[in-house]
């Protein structure tokens, strides 16, 4: 190891680096079978709180596990996100045609469009 090295702490990574964990086995478990159970978000704020952690820490153990399953997007009115090129899709299959433009239209002159058809 040159001087850069050991004054930056470059280089091999040492034992403990490689045998630390932020969870144990046990706390996995635990942590997966309240989630598979109950798939909110107040389980996974729960969580947090249980075992000390950040909410975005327990999403992603969650999610490296394979069981986290993302809550839908909602507008501020509580309405899923519709993007505009789904709007310009139902328009194009309602008359059979490709009018890839529309996406540039305002979102609500599209939904207007949509609701009169």
């Amino acid at each position: 190891m040159n001087f850069l090295q050991r004054i930056f702490n470059i280089g091999e990574p040492t034992m403990a680096d490689a045998t630390k964990k932020n969870y144990s086995d046990e706390i996995v478990a635990i942590m997966t079978e309240q989630y598979v159970a109950n798939p909110t978000r107040e389980t996974v704020d729960a969580l947090a709180q249980q075992f000390g952690k950040s909410v975005r820490s327990i999403i992603a153990k969650l999610s490296r596990e394979g069981v986290y399953v993302a809550q839908p997007k909602v507008t501020k009115t509580g309405e899923p996100v519709v993007r505009k090129a789904e709007l310009v899709a139902i328009i194009e299959s309602n008359f059979g045609i490709a009018v890839p433009s529309l996406v540039k239209a305002s979102k609500a002159d599209l939904q207007r469009l949509i609701d009169s058809l």
